[in-house]
């Protein structure tokens, strides 16, 4: 069973020649397209809007796992110490 419609094809086409064309508008700010994959998502969500037989947006995202082992918290020094910093407003005198 095919994951997308003849519509969605044509809409990704028509996405694909206006990128290429350099008039393909990215939607809140108008930026050119520049990018094959973002051209390719831009034709596949305006193919959602429509309703052609598109799979949800996001389902390849939700795949992966979000525990990927690093940790989130940063130190604010970010390996500088604070004497290094300290040393700097002696020159201001």
């Amino acid at each position: 069973m095919p994951r997308y419609g003849e519509a969605s094809k044509e809409s990704v086409k028509r996405a694909m020649r206006e990128r290429k064309h350099g008039t393909l508008r990215s939607g809140r700010s108008g930026r050119r397209v520049t990018s094959r994959k973002q051209a390719i998502a831009i034709g596949l969500s305006e193919a959602r809007e429509k309703g052609a037989k598109v799979p949800p947006a996001g389902s390849s995202r939700s795949r992966r796992s979000s525990s990927s082992g690093r940790s989130t918290s940063r130190s604010s020094s970010r390996g500088r110490s604070s004497s290094r910093r300290a040393g700097n407003s002696r020159r201001s005198s």
